[in-house]
Order: structure tokens, then sequence, then C-alpha cells
């Protein structure tokens, strides 16, 4: 009884944190999305979705495109990692943390100078006579700096995950006969893809949702759809804002509960 009233203390804390940030707002978003300007129950704003239907598939396009491109990067980054000796480790770590001690928004207007027509890219090109390209305000350089931001949120789970495959399994898949490409397709896929799945999630997510990135490195024809929703609540727009934040939310929750059945064993060794 005693243990019984003691978990229920530990766990208010965090249940009246959940209450007042989490289910609070949700609810706020949903009312103000099932009703007009008048508070009578509607779904004109739901309706009104439908024309921002091509902003939301650039969302979804840019975020699945930024999410394979950083996986690909971070894998054998995470892979080398965790082969590597404790020291090699501790400084690669720090190396992959210090980026995300600066604020999101510096890091990503630190690119504007990179990108722009009299930044570094295009002056090392003029020396070769190339340019000056076109960067700042394209699809790639929206891409290019979600990668760059959300690149660590891919390699920490990846190789958190890898650090605990045994080597004795290698060995013994070695042994077997396997090579290279065999292990990696045998053992260390099967066994890492946890780690991959949650930084699918952990990429995705924030991606799909992003607007600063792509209001300082895109352009009026790279909008997604977090642009819009700050867009309308700068405007007052509140049911409007709060119609495409509910739709964010049931999307977001779709790709999670995908994510989370491909990822509900702990992995396996394929024979």
């Amino acid at each position: 009884m005693k243990s019984s009233l003691g978990r229920k203390l530990i766990n208010a804390p965090y249940l009246l944190w959940a209450a007042l940030f989490i289910l609070i707002p949700l609810i706020i978003v949903a009312y103000y999305a099932f009703t007009d300007t008048q508070g009578n129950f509607s779904f004109e704003y739901i309706v009104k979705i439908g024309e921002y239907k091509e902003v939301l598939i650039r969302s979804l396009v840019y975020a699945a495109v930024a999410t394979a491109i950083t996986l690909v990067m971070a894998y054998p980054v995470a892979y080398y990692m965790s082969r590597s000796k404790v020291s090699t480790q501790k400084m690669m770590m720090l190396l992959v943390m210090l980026p995300m001690w600066m604020n999101l928004l510096i890091r990503t207007y630190s690119w504007t100078t990179i990108l722009e027509k009299t930044g570094l890219i295009n002056s090392f090109l003029d020396i070769f006579g190339i340019g000056p390209l076109k960067i700042i305000g394209t699809s790639g350089a929206v891409i290019l700096g979600m990668v760059y931001n959300y690149v660590p949120y891919m390699i920490l789970p990846i190789y958190t995950v890898m650090t605990k495959i045994d080597n004795s399994l290698l060995e013994a898949a070695e042994d077997l006969g396997s090579n290279g490409f065999s292990k990696l397709k045998r053992v260390i896929l099967p066994l890492s893809l946890p780690g991959v799945i949650s930084g699918i999630t952990m990429v995705f997510v924030p991606s799909i949702s992003t607007f600063y990135i792509s209001q300082k490195l895109g352009g009026p024809q790279t909008q997604m759809i977090g642009d819009i929703i700050q867009k309308r609540f700068d405007a007052l727009s509140y049911n409007m804002g709060a119609s495409l934040s509910f739709v964010m939310m049931i999307v977001i929750l779709i790709s999670l509960a995908i994510m989370n059945r491909f990822s509900d064993d702990d992995g396996g060794i394929i024979v």
C-alpha cells in the first residue's frame, strides 16, 4: 500500500507536467480546429486544409529525403565510432555533440553566409570561373539545412545500439565464412535496426514540422507546412493554424506508429 502511494507521488510531477504542457495544448488545438471564428462547432477550416495539399506533400517529400540522406551519412559514422577505441569514441562523440551546443537558429543562419551569392562556396567556385550559383532559396538548401541540424539525432541512437553488438557474433560470422558484406547484411543491420528506427523517427518528425530552416535557406517555392502554420497564427487566424497543426499531429502520430511497428522486436540475426 505504501509502495503504491509512493509510486503515485513520484509520478505526480510528471503527470502534472504532461497535463499542463501536452494534454491541455492538444485540447486547445483540437478546439480551434473544429470551431469557427464564433466558437461554433464546424468543419470549415478542416475542409480548407485541401488548399495546402501541395505544401503538405512538399513537407513530406523534403522530410523523407533529408531523413534518407541523414541515414546514409550517419550509419557508417556510427559504425566506425562503435568499433573504435574508447578515446576515439569520446573524441568523435564530442565532435558530433559540439554543434548541438549552439542554438539551432544560429546554426541555420550561419549557412546563409556560406550559401549566398557572395558566400564561401560561390567565392571558391569563382576562382575557377564558375558561378555564382543560386543556392539560397532552393529545395537543396532547405534539405541541406535539415540534414546538418538533425544528423546528430541519427548518429547517436545508431551508435548506442551498435556499441552493444558483441564482437563474438562478428567473429562467429567470419568463422562461418561470411565476408564483410555478409556480416553487414546478416548480423550488423538486423541488430542495429532498433537504433535506425529511433534515428529515423528523431529526424523525420522535426524535419516535417520545421519552419525556420525553410524560411532562412528557402524561398516562396520551398515553403513547408510549418511556415504556413506560423503565418496563420501571426495573422491571428487561429482556427486555420490549429487545423493545419491538427493534421500535422495526425501525420506525425501515423509516422510514429509505423516506425514502432517495425521496431517492436529488438532485432535478430537473419539466417
